[in-house]
């Protein structure tokens, strides 16, 4: 450890440069907090830079439901929040049905959501999907549809909350992995190649490498690096409007103005947890893009610009951790989203500043609590995971 006199201190200690951490890191300065961010390589390096961009309440797991209405409401106010949009477009989220028993899938979600009081989600017959989407192949058979969905750019929404927590006053360290986590006192230090760094309260927002620094104050959780793809194709004529995924497979499509389609939906490669970096698995895009052209058969003979994987953290559940240490005073947690916790980062960064700073939160986290898996909530979150989908 280093000399006191090199420790340079805050009021928080944010682990992580990613959307979460620099969501979070906003909400806690707008509050007053003084703060600062360590991130091991640059903002938005991982999954909150590489990811397909949606801004997704449409098949959220049931306990996310209010926390994801809630962060939509953000986006939709987000020039008013921190003086930039990124990049958001409300095109809808359409999840299509491709046979009678996926559109009865469909109404069964849909009925269930109800049912809890969730009104967001909307069952649409073939025409109207159609109608919608005009392009598509005539094989479908209705699907959800959620109008104030949409996508948004994960680098330049990340990025602009970190300019957005800069002005007010929070401090980014790049190229800072943090090695160790320790409590002294009253006091948190993380040590770091760049210096030894204090604060009151820690919150681990690390991604991928959140379960390792969890650990260290013997706070396991069942944690796993996936390296999710994306690829993007080359220009193609305006056609499809909407953000689409399937019902029966894995899909997250696109059209940007500029005619490119980005194609994603947790399509996993290869983590490399190590050397910080993922690897596109080849044989995986290959029934990607044949999702794609069974849906939109014009686009059998478009090409493939680039592919590239980014690391994200999974958990046992599919539920993210958001949760204060149940091992140790004044250490919270947000990380392990499961490829979805992009639409999630305004209204969670929110969230954790409560958490933190009045030590509660304005919806109740206790869905997402760290000891879950211990006490054997597994088998419970895991029931609510499956009725959802």
């Amino acid at each position: 450890m280093n000399d006191a006199t090199d420790v340079q201190e805050a009021d928080v200690l944010v682990v992580g440069g990613g959307l979460h951490g620099t969501s979070s890191a906003f909400h806690l300065a707008r509050r007053g907090a003084k703060v600062i961010v360590l991130e091991a390589d640059y903002v938005a390096r991982h999954s909150s830079g590489v990811n397909a961009g949606g801004v997704r309440t449409l098949g959220r797991p049931l306990p996310e439901i209010p926390l994801a209405l809630m962060s939509r409401e953000m986006w939709h106010g987000m020039s008013d929040l921190i003086g930039e949009d990124g990049g958001f477009v409300p095109s809808g989220q359409l999840k299509i049905a491709e046979t009678d028993d996926e559109l009865e899938a469909c109404r069964e979600r849909v009925a269930l959501l109800e049912s809890r009081g969730f009104t967001h989600e909307k069952v649409i017959d073939r025409q109207t999907v159609l109608e919608l989407e005009p392009a598509l192949a005539r094989h479908v058979t209705g699907g959800i549809w959620v109008e104030r969905d949409g996508y948004a750019l994960p680098f330049r929404t990340t990025t602009a909350f970190r300019l957005a927590a800069q002005k007010l006053g929070a401090r980014f360290l790049e190229g800072a992995p943090v090695r160790r986590i320790e409590q002294r006192g009253t006091r948190w230090f993380a040590t770091t190649p760049r210096g030894t760094f204090s604060a009151k309260q820690l919150l681990v927002t690390a991604g991928a490498w959140s379960g390792e620094l969890a650990k260290q104050v013997s706070e396991p959780v069942p944690v796993h690096p996936e390296g999710l793809m994306l690829m993007v194709t080359h220009r193609v004529a305006p056609f499809c409007r909407a953000t689409l995924g399937a019902t029966g497979r894995p899909l997250s499509f696109k059209q940007f103005d500029n005619g490119t389609v980005v194609i994603g939906g947790k399509l996993i490669g290869i983590a490399d947890l190590a050397n910080r970096h993922g690897e596109v698995d080849f044989v995986r895009l290959v029934k990607s893009a044949r999702t794609v052209t069974d849906l939109f058969p014009h686009l059998r003979h478009l090409g493939v610009n680039r592919a590239w994987a980014g690391v994200e953290a999974f958990t046992e559940d599919e539920l993210p951790v958001i949760s204060a240490s149940r091992k140790a005073s004044d250490l919270y947690y947000s990380f392990g989203y499961c490829g979805s916790g992009f639409q999630l980062g305004p209204g969670c960064g929110k969230l954790v500043s409560e958490l933190m700073l009045d030590g509660a939160p304005s919806i109740s986290l206790d869905a997402f609590a760290v000891d879950r898996f211990s006490r054997g909530a597994v088998s419970v979150a895991g029931a609510s995971q499956l009725i959802t989908h």
